[in-house]
């Protein structure tokens, strides 16, 4: 089988953490070049990988022909790479939040249809062995109807993990946008309407900078969301919480209480009204901490779908709207209303 070609735009942290190293675990695709605007860095993982360095995307795009191209940027340049890979004739898998609007997503989607190429964002936690079981557990109806739930995603916070530390781009309004709601709580987002099998259509956002110093995002957020069939929850997102992380995730049903990652043995346990608890031991979830899974399964999924043609599991109209469930948390704390979350009609 002739194997993918595969660019990866941008060295930072989950481009060697996440999709090079996943990249070169598959036996189906090769990389063939990588893209970083410092030169060492980018130099450094081309030897690594046996692949071509360039510190223009541009470039890069212009001189190879790939299949394949992941965008690992800062969050403003997620739209105009994308698009441009797109436009080369590139399938693409883009890291979130895929946008910065929901009028650079648009486009994005465009481009995707116009190219006839795959787009798909990487909401790894779609692929937790947990939220799967969990979501299995809720379509058979085993906890009933479902009331309630809280979610939260929290950390240290980038200067732990970062390439670039404390000076890192996700502490920059001009080039992440968003805070800690654009880079954990937005998997949460994706994760809720997935699991749920609803679209959220009010959200209340409490989005603050109240823990680090010279930042110009937020790094606590806590966000109260309405699904279309009335299911309310609270969702927060932290760069705050110190020393562990926190990645849990509880729904509260008519029959049963399911309980994801809240528990440091079991990754789901099933509490039944009926007294039954089922606890399930399924792996640990992919972290930034030590004992993470090693696979995030989301390169390998990508490169499923293009090989054998099938739409990814996050497409771009999916990763729209997750984001907009934080676009809309973050026009609620600027105007201290609770924002109506657009339809999306693709």
């Amino acid at each position: 089988m002739t194997k993918l070609s595969v660019a990866v735009i941008g060295c930072g942290s989950i481009a060697q953490n996440r999709h090079l190293i996943e990249y070169a675990a598959n036996e189906h695709v090769e990389i063939k070049a990588v893209c970083d605007i410092v030169s060492e860095r980018v130099e450094k993982i081309a030897e690594e990988y046996g692949a071509t360095a360039y510190t223009n995307y541009e470039e890069l795009l212009s001189k190879e022909s790939v299949d394949v191209v992941s965008v690992c940027l800062p969050n403003y340049l997620h739209a105009p790479v994308s698009i441009a890979s797109l436009n080369a004739g590139a399938h693409v898998l883009c890291e979130k939040p895929m946008a910065t609007s929901r009028e650079e997503a648009e486009k994005m989607i465009e481009a995707a249809e116009v190219s006839g190429k795959k787009l798909m964002i990487a909401h790894n936690q779609r692929f937790v062995p947990s939220h799967v079981k969990a979501k299995e557990l809720i379509e058979e109806g085993a906890i009933g109807k479902v009331y309630s739930f809280r979610t939260a995603f929290g950390h240290g916070g980038p200067e732990g993990w970062s390439a670039e530390g404390e000076n890192s781009w996700f502490f920059k309004k001009d080039q992440a946008f968003i805070g800690a709601m654009g880079d954990l709580g937005v998997h949460k987002a994706d994760l809720l309407r997935y699991i749920l099998g609803q679209e959220f259509v009010d959200v209340a956002g409490f989005v603050e900078n109240n823990a680090k110093k010279d930042i110009t995002v937020d790094d606590n957020a806590v966000c109260i969301l309405r699904s279309e069939q009335g299911i309310v929850g609270t969702m927060a997102a932290s760069w705050a919480y110190n020393p562990s992380e926190d990645n849990s995730t509880v729904i509260y049903g008519e029959k049963g209480t399911l309980r994801l990652e809240d528990d440091p043995e079991y990754s789901l346990i099933a509490q039944y009204t009926n007294g039954d608890i089922v606890n399930y031991q399924l792996g640990k979830i992919q972290s930034n901490d030590e004992g993470g899974q090693s696979n995030s399964h989301v390169i390998d999924h990508f490169v499923d779908s293009v090989l054998n043609d099938t739409e990814p599991l996050i497409t771009g109209e999916e990763g729209m709207k997750s984001l907009d469930v934080i676009l809309a948390a973050l026009r609620s704390g600027e105007t201290g209303q609770v924002s109506k979350l657009e339809k999306v009609t693709k």
